[in-house]
């Protein structure tokens, strides 16, 4: 062998060994048995956690996310799975189940016409967020329209985070929740079970509902005692920035589970970030008239006293009542920083400054999922099967090359899918089953060329040589326009159409090398 191909050789095989490294392990892990095998220490709690979830898991199979925590209960996991940096997080055994999830689901990544799903289109009411306004050139009178198109951007964003906040208490490994142009947020939840499909749309829809709690007096004590929470109230926690680039905290606090004296639901007019006289960023409100009338109350009872702003159940401040507001124009003061500042303004606009709506839902169930998922193979191998027959009958030799060809490039571009988080549809499948004639094609041509020269009295040797180069430039063309309609496809496309250009380039590369540098 060749130095120059011993080295080529030595590629071949590292690009193989790290494709198939990057598809293990390809189909996902039970999450019950992830929870159980990877805890790093076992007491008697632990295994309480594991014979509560044993009936659980018989009663309801398809809801192992919630019967895990509703086994778990009030525990504290982050012990049993240090690994898991949880230590700053409000929820850790969501966070804690979340990443035991990611880190089971198998590395090629299903689809919702694959797995089995809920999909929905939402539109978001921005009429109230878009104006148009007309700027008149003073010296050539020309009239120019302005819209705020920054202000709806600004809207869909904040409006996903809210929906990637209440999508994950439904355990989700790999939800998809994204702007999908104009007003449109596309979300997909593979593997949602039925239990929890009407649960999404409720919680998809809802809009942000804000209160205003009191805080227990003796809130701190209660925690620092480890004493039980006293009736009509919960705990609640929220991560407080410090200053100085310092590491967060988490505060923990307990406030009444109802919202004092009316202060909920729609009551803030306006609210912005500013600075105080210090320069220290604040927030700024004004509260609507029924508001600010209850709001007077409230505060002129409970000078000194904290009261907490929860939206959605989630604590985002407990700050001090410094003074009676009676006026309904306020200010928050504490240890905030500017993205701070700006996210609870946010938070008392309502995050979902617009309506949510679902224009567009539709359903796969996991058994139409498998379905799919056979079909799609059963087609695939059968592609491959009578492809390689036709090689190897027609080509002898030459045809056993371009097989183990065929199969590298498939390996190579499961690997390179898996690397970069591509998920599989479908459409996807059938781009690969495209791929594998592609891959046949170019050695057709090749092999042919190699006939040709052969035919001419060339040697074996330079009949390879001038087949590879004369096929070079076809080659390369056919896979180079190729490669230009799959880039459109992903840049242009949408769901589908999109995963169908992205297994197709990657596949469509895949061959290009393969034909050009593994066969040779």
């Amino acid at each position: 062998m060749k130095k120059n191909d011993f080295w080529k050789f030595i590629l071949v095989v590292f690009i193989i060994c790290w494709s198939l490294y990057q598809v293990y392990p390809p189909t996902p892990r039970d999450l019950a048995q992830q929870f159980s095998s990877r805890a790093v220490k076992r007491d008697a709690a632990f295994a309480d956690i594991l014979q509560r979830l044993e009936p659980l898991q018989k009663a309801r199979p398809d809801r192992e996310f919630a019967n895990l925590q509703e086994a778990i209960g009030t525990n504290d996991i982050r012990t049993y799975f240090p690994f898991v940096n949880a230590k700053d997080v409000l929820y850790p055994t969501t966070f804690v189940l979340n990443q035991l999830q990611r880190d089971g689901s198998g590395r090629i990544k299903l689809g919702l016409d694959l797995q089995g799903g809920t999909s929905f289109l939402v539109e978001m009411d921005t009429s109230r967020l878009v104006y148009v306004d007309t700027v008149t050139n003073s010296s050539t009178g020309q009239v120019t329209t302005v819209t705020n198109q920054a202000e709806v951007t600004s809207a869909l964003s904040q409006a996903v985070e809210v929906l990637r906040s209440r999508i994950d208490r439904f355990g989700v490994a790999e939800p998809v929740i994204q702007p999908a142009g104009g007003n449109r947020i596309l979300i997909q939840l593979p593997g949602l079970s039925e239990a929890d499909k009407e649960s999404a749309k409720v919680q998809i829809q809802k809009a942000a509902y804000l209160e205003f709690r009191m805080v227990k007096e003796d809130s701190d004590e209660i925690i620092k005692n480890n004493e039980p929470i006293p009736p009509g109230y919960e705990l609640l926690r929220h991560i407080e920035p410090q200053p100085n680039n310092a590491p967060p905290k988490i505060e923990e606090v307990i406030v009444k589970k109802k919202f004092e004296n009316g202060l909920a639901g729609d009551i803030v007019k306006s609210a912005y970030p500013a600075r105080g006289n210090l320069g220290e960023p604040q927030i700024e409100f004004r509260l609507n008239d029924n508001g600010a009338k209850r709001f007077g109350e409230v505060t002129r009872n409970n000078v000194g006293q904290r009261m907490a702003i929860v939206l959605d159940g989630q604590l985002y401040s407990a700050p001090v009542i410094q003074s009676p507001i009676e006026t309904g124009n306020g200010q928050i003061t504490g240890n905030f920083t500017p993205q701070a500042a700006q996210e609870l303004a946010n938070v008392l606009q309502n995050p979902l400054r617009a309506q949510l709506k679902i224009d567009y839902s539709s359903d796969v169930s996991p058994t139409l999922g498998e379905d799919s998922i056979r079909s799609g193979i059963r087609a695939s191998i059968f592609g491959v099967i009578l492809v390689c027959g036709f090689m190897l009958c027609y080509y002898l030799l030459a045809g056993v090359v371009a097989n183990i060809a065929l199969v590298t490039n498939i390996i190579i571009l499961m690997g390179v899918m898996c690397s970069i988080g591509t998920t599989l549809t479908l459409p996807g499948i059938a781009g690969v089953v495209l791929t594998i004639g592609m891959a046949v094609d170019a050695n057709v041509l090749i092999y042919e060329r190699i006939r040709e020269e052969l035919a001419k009295g060339k040697s074996l040797r330079g009949a390879i040589a001038a087949g590879y180069a004369r096929a070079f430039n076809t080659i390369f063309d056919s896979h180079v326009t190729t490669l230009i309609a799959s880039i459109i496809l992903i840049f242009m496309g949408t769901g589908e159409v999109k995963g169908f250009g992205v297994t197709l380039t990657i596949g469509v590369a895949a061959s290009l090398f393969t034909a050009l540098v593994v066969t040779r």
